[in-house]
């Protein structure tokens, strides 16, 4: 008895000391655990203060899109199958033309059926046909083409009123907004995908003839939305999408381009009612600045566009811009590079009066500038313009059209510079850029410039 009365005090002693210690290690862990602790309450919310974001209901933009975006079907001709074998060839055995067809998207921006698409959609077609979201077919007539910005106009033949989109005003659009892509790819008619504009007044190749100032989207866009729709939230449209990084599968990777819709709508109207384009120049040839060009040329400005020379009887030098100058603002519109630049012109016309901002050793001035119908055309690779009496004279010429530029690497290779004069085309002598433009640039077999020293240079081609 003694022993199991023993035994239970020393149990109860032995509880009690663990208890204790227990205790005292907890109190000290709370000195860590609970000293910055904090009640919050269940109806906790954020401060009024803080700014919303915006709305992603994409909704309401879809709805009044997706009907005015159609399925573009383009046949062409392609080349005749040549002869499988020598018999074929002998036996002259009829060689037969194969069609080809390809596919895009485009938008109808008129109740009567005007559509603006990718020129690349509908180039050399010989057949063009609509199929709306309804699935209805129609057929199509090609009224215009800008190659140069990429844009087609169609005209669907049919007296149907239908659906269309409102032009928005792509110069308010920001970097950051909500943006919705729509079109057909891979023959999934009327797709819609999202994103954000990434970037404005893109060129994605500073080195072509091609007036580039597209909105930088990172919406889906593949193989079958060229032509298609990029729009706001309100469902209206700010650009036409025309171009996608590829891996060179065609496929996206990443990011997307349209052609803004104040360049669209412009080209647009111009071809519904004068039959072409109404280019309007400034006049002036130069570069966009960064940090490298600006240290060349040895000036402060890394932003803007520097003007290294004026055309005569162009707005610039009759407004009195000079050589040097540096343009940073047109109207409102800021110019911090050549794209900018052109991206505004874009979307203007000759008779039309803008003011231009620029630099002048340091000081900001500005002056108004009548916007000018462009003088020059674009042929087998060359810019051309007529030759002034001045430049004829110099080399004791009657007859010739001014090069301004050469891009043809053939060409160019041989010798033919700026300043030079093309005389004759395929032995035809040549008077203005309207006798140029009348003789098919794919069929050139020779051709006779003469350059700045008065020598004649004579090419032949195979």
């Amino acid at each position: 008895m003694k022993s199991i009365l023993k035994t239970s005090i020393i149990a109860l002693v032995s509880a009690f000391v663990a208890v204790w210690v227990f205790s005292r290690i907890q109190e000290k862990n709370s000195v860590y655990t609970t000293s910055t602790a904090q009640v919050v309450p269940t109806s906790f919310s954020v401060p009024t203060t803080t700014v919303s974001a915006m709305s992603t209901d994409f909704t309401v933009a879809a709805e009044k899109t997706i009907d005015a975006v159609v399925h573009i079907t383009n046949t062409s001709v392609g080349n005749p199958r040549q002869p499988n074998n020598i018999w074929e060839f002998f036996y002259n055995s009829p060689r037969r033309e194969y069609p080809k067809i390809g596919m895009g998207s485009g938008v109808i921006v008129s109740s009567d059926g005007y559509i603006i698409t990718n020129n690349h959609v509908i180039e050399n077609a010989s057949e063009i046909e609509v199929t709306t979201n309804d699935n209805k077919v129609y057929d199509a007539e090609l009224v215009g083409t800008d190659p140069s910005a990429d844009i087609a106009v169609l005209r669907i033949n049919s007296n149907q009123v239908f659906p269309y989109v409102r032009f928005a005003d792509s110069d308010l659009t920001r970097i950051g907004e909500w943006v919705l892509a729509v079109g057909n790819p891979y023959n999934l008619n009327s797709t819609v995908t999202a994103g954000i504009i990434s970037a404005k007044s893109r060129d994605l190749n500073s080195y072509d003839s091609k007036n580039q100032s597209f909105i930088q989207t990172d919406a889906a866009v593949n193989s079958g939305n060229s032509g298609g729709a990029l729009v706001n939230l309100d469902g209206d449209l700010i650009g036409i999408n025309t171009a996608i990084t590829s891996n060179g599968m065609g496929t996206f990777i990443g990011y997307s381009f349209a052609v803004p819709s104040n360049m669209a709508r412009k080209i647009y109207e111009d071809i519904v009612e004068f039959g072409n384009v109404q280019k309007a120049l400034l006049g002036v040839t130069g570069n966009g600045l960064d940090a490298r060009i600006a240290e060349e040329l040895g000036i402060e400005e890394t932003e803007g566009f520097y003007v290294a020379g004026l055309e005569e009887s162009m707005g610039a030098k009759e407004a009195g811009m000079q050589e040097e100058d540096v343009i940073i603002k047109i109207n409102e519109a800021p110019i911090r590079k050549f794209a900018d630049l052109t991206g505004y012109l874009g979307s203007k016309r000759p008779g039309d009066r803008v003011n231009v901002t620029f630099l002048r050793n340091g000081e900001e001035k500005t002056l108004s500038v009548e916007l000018k119908r462009t003088p020059f055309i674009n042929y087998y690779g060359m810019r051309l313009r007529e030759l002034t009496k001045k430049e004829a004279k110099k080399l004791d010429l009657s007859e010739g059209v001014h090069v301004a530029a050469v891009q043809n690497g053939r060409l160019y290779r041989r010798g033919v510079q700026e300043g030079d004069v093309l005389l004759s085309v395929n032995g035809k002598d040549i008077a203005s850029t309207d006798d140029v433009l009348a003789l098919d640039e794919d069929s050139i077999y020779e051709l006779e410039f003469m350059n700045q020293d008065k020598e004649r240079m004579r090419f032949i081609f195979e």
